[in-house]
C-alpha cells in the first residue's frame, strides 16, 4: 500500500491506555487511537461520529489503515501533578458521578498525568489512496486544531512530511532525517532505531515478540469510550548514521520535503 509520511514532536506529548480517574498513563509511543483521533478532529468530526461508517463502504473510513512508527527520540517519562476543584465554593466545584457537588472538604481532585518529554516519532501511515489524499489535505488545512494525546501538547511542524509515497516504510528505513537524542560516534556506520509495527515484520529473520495493547478505538463519544485490543511488533533496526540530523531539525526536513526525488 502506498503511504504518508509524518512526524509527531512536541515538548510534550501522552498516549494513554488505561487513562482514567486519578491515574493517566502513556505508551511509549503512539496510540492507534490518537491517531485516529487527531486524524478526525483535522476532518472536523465531532467526537460522537469520528468512528462514522462510510457510506459507500459501510465501515469507518480509518479501519483499513496501518500504522508503523520509527522512534526517534523515546523522550523522557514526565509525571504530573495535577489538581481541579480546589479553593472554589460549594455548588461552584466538581461534581459527583451522581450530579451531586462534592463535600467542600473533598472538593479537590488530585490526580497524576503521565507525558512524553521531547519525545520524537516518524510513522508510515498506509491505506487506500483516496483515504490518504483526503488526510494530507486536512491535516495541513485541519478543521479542530492538532494534538498529541491532549489538548494541551501541540504538534511541532512540519507535520506532514511526504505522501502519497509507493515506500512508506523505505523512506522510514532510509531517507528521513533522522532526530536523535545524543549525536553518533562520529565513527558510526549505522545507529540502532526502535520500530513498532502493527504485523510482523517480514525482514526479521527471527520473529520478535509481540505486545498487546487496548488502544483500538470503537467508540469516542466521553460517556461510552471502548477500545478493543491489537498486537504490536517491536524491533530495533539498524539506520544509516548519516541520517542524524543535530536541532534544529526544521532545515533538514524542510530539504527532504521540497526534494523531488528520495535522498
Amino acid at each position: 500500500m502506498n503511504g504518508i509520511l509524518l512526524r509527531l514532536a512536541a515538548p510534550l506529548m501522552s498516549f494513554g491506555e488505561h487513562a482514567a480517574f486519578h491515574y493517566r498513563d502513556t505508551l511509549p509511543f503512539p496510540t492507534r487511537s490518537a491517531l485516529i483521533g487527531l486524524f478526525a478532529a483535522a476532518d472536523g468530526r465531532p467526537r460522537e461520529e469520528a468512528l462514522a461508517s462510510d457510506p459507500d463502504t459501510g465501515k469507518s473510513p480509518y479501519t483499513d489503515m496501518e500504522f508503523t512508527v520509527r522512534i526517534d527520540r523515546p523522550g523522557t517519562r514526565h509525571t504530573d501533578y495535577h489538581t481541579a476543584g480546589g479553593g472554589r465554593p460549594h455548588k461552584q466545584g466538581l461534581r459527583t458521578s451522581s450530579g451531586s457537588y462534592r463535600a467542600q472538604n473533598k472538593s479537590t481532585l488530585i490526580s497524576k498525568r503521565v507525558y512524553l518529554a521531547d519525545a520524537t516519532f516518524t510513522l508510515a501511515v498506509q491505506g487506500p489512496d483516496p483515504l490518504l489524499e483526503h488526510l494530507i489535505q486536512r491535516l495541513e488545512q485541519p478543521a479542530f486544531g492538532p494534538y498529541l494525546g491532549r489538548r494541551a501538547c501541540l504538534p511541532d511542524e512540519p507535520l506532514v512530511l511526504r505522501g502519497p509515497h509507493p515506500d512508506p516504510i523505505g523512506e522510514l528505513r532510509h531517507h528521513i532525517p533522522l532526530s536523535l537524542a545524543a549525536p553518533p560516534h562520529p565513527e558510526q556506520a549505522t545507529v540502532p532505531v526502535d520500530f513498532i509495527w502493527e504485523r510482523q515484520p517480514d525482514h526479521v529473520p527471527a520473529a520478535p515478540s509481540h505486545q498487546e495493547i487496548a488502544d483500538v478505538p470503537v467508540d469516542f463519544t466521553p460517556t461510552r469510550r471502548f477500545h478493543d485490543t491489537r498486537h504490536v511488533w517491536r524491533t530495533t533496526e539498524p539506520l544509516r548514521a548519516a541520517l542524524y540530523t543535530p536541532p534544529p531539525a526544521i532545515t533538514a526536513l524542510a530539504t527532504y520535503i521540497d526534494q523531488d526525488t528520495p535522498l
